[in-house]
């Protein structure tokens, strides 16, 4: 058994539903077009992020989570949002100099990285080097 819904011709015309006697419909347009602008101004900084990711994952390298949270150490280091850390970032890889807080970020966020990754390499305490022994 199927059903079928019927749909009136104009269900996401916005301007029937915003007509001029109905100024709860015109509100409703003006509400979803801000959030529409919301998610655009969302999107264009998540391109710049995951270049600016891509970037980090190249230069240093490390896998996606590493380089974003590289990222986001220094935006909270530089109390920067992550899109304008992200194109300051892309833009220094262009040519522009990054500003001196911005440089002294990146300069942590990489030795907490490195010093991360070194950690990871290197044998529990527990066990034995491998060094010397047969």
């Amino acid at each position: 058994m199927h059903r079928t819904a019927m749909l009136p011709k104009d269900w996401w015309n916005p301007r029937a539903e915003a007509s001029a006697e109905d100024p709860a419909g015109q509100d409703d347009v003006v509400a979803l077009r801000a959030e529409i602008d919301q998610l655009r101004r969302t999107l264009a900084g998540r391109e710049v992020v995951d270049q600016a990711c891509g970037m980090v994952m190249v230069l240093t390298p490390c896998r996606p989570g590493p380089a974003r949270n590289l990222l986001v150490d220094i935006s909270r280091q530089c109390n920067t949002k992550l899109p304008d850390v992200a194109a300051a970032l892309v833009a220094a890889w262009e040519g522009e100099p990054l500003s001196r807080v911005m440089q002294r970020g990146l300069r942590r966020a990489l030795r907490r990285l490195y010093a991360e990754d070194r950690g990871r390499d290197s044998p529990p305490v527990d066990e034995p080097s491998g060094k010397g022994r047969s």
